[in-house]
């Protein structure tokens, strides 16, 4: 929509849940999460609603996209090991990889 409220332009028309959208900084596309095929994941399209692409496929909850300010990483929030971790990726999806510490694993830190 613009500034004043005026021209609303619906960007999703499907049954699935969409959200968390995030634009990218250039204006040109949207991130957001969306459980048309069954399960949350982060998906991006242009910012007129076309060509909408799933950029994540994990059992887990995919969640919270963020974009880096030069547009080329996504950063999410995912529960692929049990617990809320935060992952970064390319803006195609590719590339993803965990950000925060393995909490309960290998390391041998639990938080207290």
């Amino acid at each position: 929509m613009n500034p004043d409220g005026s021209g609303v332009q619906r960007l999703t028309d499907n049954p699935a849940s969409d959200s968390d959208p995030a634009w990218s900084p250039d204006g040109t596309r949207l991130a957001f999460v969306s459980d048309r095929d069954g399960n949350p994941e982060i998906y991006v399209m242009n910012a007129d609603g076309s060509n909408a692409q799933r950029l994540t496929n994990d059992p887990s909850t995919d969640t919270q996209p963020a974009w880096s300010p030069d547009g080329r990483q996504i950063a999410f929030v995912t529960a692929r090991a049990g617990v809320a971790e935060v992952y970064l990726m390319n803006a195609d999806g590719s590339s993803p990889r965990r950000l925060t510490p393995d909490l309960f694993g290998a390391n041998g830190w639990y938080p207290a």
